[in-house]
């Protein structure tokens, strides 16, 4: 017997059935009929909508960058006049993020993706990268504005300390399920935001 439907239509459902089962359990783990219990819809509806289980990951990865984004957008860290307050909040801010929150609810679906279809699925691994690398730019142009600030003669790249942030938060959230505890990932949320805050330092000081 399917389950009583969720507000929305059967496509959305199925995206957000993703994001939940795939962070929960993993891609390849995740089957179309896992899929459809969870969205409440048939297998008919999930084909109508998608040709497969790779076309809806596709899709989920580009609906999870929609819904991060805006949450992004809204952040309080957009609040600070001062581009290096800006980023520092912007640490503070994936920290909090964890408050509350299981492993599952708590990862990023695109990290998550990534690590398992990264050799087996290029569709699947350039969604994902779109995502993530898409995210790093809009705090890369942060950084540029606190380098141009704060730091103008280093010798350091916006965008590559960008893509570290975002090193740094997907390797804290693996450490994070291996010991099925998410202190590790606060940790090193902490320790990326003394890094920062000490690279500003010297570059003023050079």
């Amino acid at each position: 017997m399917l389950r009583v439907m969720s507000p929305g239509n059967a496509k959305s459902r199925l995206l957000n059935a993703a994001l939940k089962l795939i962070r929960t359990s993993g891609y390849e783990a995740t089957a179309v009929d896992d899929l459809c219990s969870e969205a409440g819809v048939t297998k008919g509806a999930f084909f109508h909508h998608f040709r497969s289980k790779q076309d809806l990951a596709v899709a989920a990865a580009a609906h999870w960058s929609t819904m991060t984004g805006t949450l992004f957008a809204s952040a309080p860290y957009h609040d600070y006049e001062d581009p290096l307050d800006q980023l520092i909040a912007y640490i503070d801010f994936r920290a909090q993020l964890l408050d509350g929150r299981s492993l599952p609810e708590a990862t990023c679906l695109l990290g998550t993706m990534v690590q398992e279809t990264y050799e087996t699925n290029p569709m699947i691994r350039e969604a994902c990268l779109a995502g993530i690398a898409g995210h790093a730019e809009t705090i890369a142009e942060i950084i540029r504005a606190a380098k141009e600030r704060h730091a103008p003669r280093a010798t350091w790249s916006a965008e590559s300390l960008a893509l570290h942030t975002q090193a740094v938060l997907q390797g804290a959230f693996i450490l994070a399920k291996a010991k099925n505890d998410m202190e590790i990932a606060r940790d090193s949320i902490l320790h990326l935001r003394r890094y920062v805050e000490l690279l500003f330092h010297h570059a003023k000081e050079d």
